[in-house]
């Protein structure tokens, strides 16, 4: 068993997935049936290995060496070795070598809690039960009775007597590492690169893979929607084969964003905005008040000292008013439309104005 402890959750970049590949190739040089569990985690035969290596212990700290070299430290990854997938996580997390047949012993000083299951905990701590050897202990008709099926197959589990426990394995992580390959795309939402889900699209979804793995993750990059008020905040280029994140799911996304600006969204966003003038029609500045009022209507504007142009209509302002988290910010979001039909989004903070994307 090999466990990455800092690849057990992906984040937005889907950075993890892609080391936990490279874990993978790695593991496969000492050892071609290699199983991933879940994210982090992957399982391989012992016996076969070990016999060419010289031994367990041997083939435990070659694999360890080995896979701290491709996640640039130690702490990244625990080796293990023992019988069933349950007894061989526990080992890996101590890094030790369990000896056929002793799951059973070394199971049992661990605390109940390693079967996360908290309800069966907490009741077992209430009754006296705190670790997986007294728990083993207890009888398996008056487990069955008393606690349910699901309790019965941890307490097999305790026992030795059976090595696998619902839950360890993720149904889905074979699935993600053939994505974040390029050997499939993502499901029905996330479409390919050209529109849908053809064959064209598998193809180039293993070029990007293939670019990624000679050039880095960034050689290959996507456009991905998140939540926030500006056009800036909520756009954002991750690399390609990231974890697909639903904007509109929990979390940032689902936020209210109180001052989010309205649709339509903005065709080009600027990377730095631009300073910008704004006057009346008497050519003195437009502000924005304390209470998010415009003190004129806008009639010219110049763009980073460019020439004036007329504006023939607007729209806002939409306050903005942020505390993150001692320092309070205050802005405010107006669409213009110039002389020529040219649609700008204008931003103002601290009496001063710039522009910040356009819509044409």
């Amino acid at each position: 068993m090999v466990w990455c402890p800092t690849l057990l959750a992906e984040g937005e970049r889907g950075d993890e997935v892609r080391e936990f590949l490279a874990v993978l190739t790695l593991v496969e040089a000492f050892c071609p049936w290699v199983g991933p569990a879940s994210l982090g985690v992957c399982t391989l035969p012992a016996r076969g290995p070990s016999r060419f290596f010289g031994g367990e212990a041997v083939l435990v700290e070659k694999l360890s060496v080995a896979v701290a070299e491709v996640l640039g430290t130690t702490e990244a990854v625990r080796v293990g070795v023992a019988d069933g997938l349950f007894a061989a996580l526990l080992a890996a997390r101590a890094e030790v070598v369990v000896d056929p047949g002793g799951a059973a012993a070394f199971l049992a000083p661990w605390s109940t809690a390693v079967l996360r299951r908290p309800d069966l905990t907490v009741t077992l701590k209430r009754l006296g039960v705190h670790t997986l050897g007294q728990f083993a202990a207890l009888g398996g008709r008056e487990v069955s009775a008393r606690f349910g099926s699901d309790a019965a197959a941890c307490h097999r589990v305790a026992r030795g007597e059976a090595g696998e426990l619902a839950g360890l394995r993720d149904a889905g992580i074979t699935r993600r590492l053939r994505v974040a390959s390029g050997e499939v795309t993502e499901g029905p939402r996330q479409p390919g690169f050209f529109g849908g889900t053809s064959v064209a699209d598998a193809r180039a979804a293993r070029s990007f893979a293939r670019v990624q793995q000679r050039l880095g993750a960034e050689a290959v990059v996507v456009g991905r929607l998140r939540g926030g008020r500006g056009p800036a905040e909520r756009a954002r280029l991750v690399p390609w084969g990231s974890r697909e994140v639903d904007p509109h799911a929990d979390g940032a996304g689902a936020a209210p964003w109180p001052g989010r600006l309205p649709s339509p969204s903005p065709v080009a966003v600027l990377t730095a905005p631009v300073t910008t003038e704004v006057v009346d029609a008497s050519a003195r500045p437009v502000r924005v008040t304390g209470r998010g009022l415009l003190t004129a209507d806008p009639a010219r504007l110049s763009v980073g000292g460019g020439p004036w142009r007329d504006v023939v209509a607007f729209a806002g302002p939409w306050p903005v008013s942020e505390r993150w988290w001692s320092t309070r910010r205050r802005q405010a979001r107006l669409q213009v439309v110039v002389d020529g039909g040219a649609a700008l989004l204008l931003t103002v903070e601290r009496e001063r104005w710039w522009m910040e994307a356009s819509y044409d």
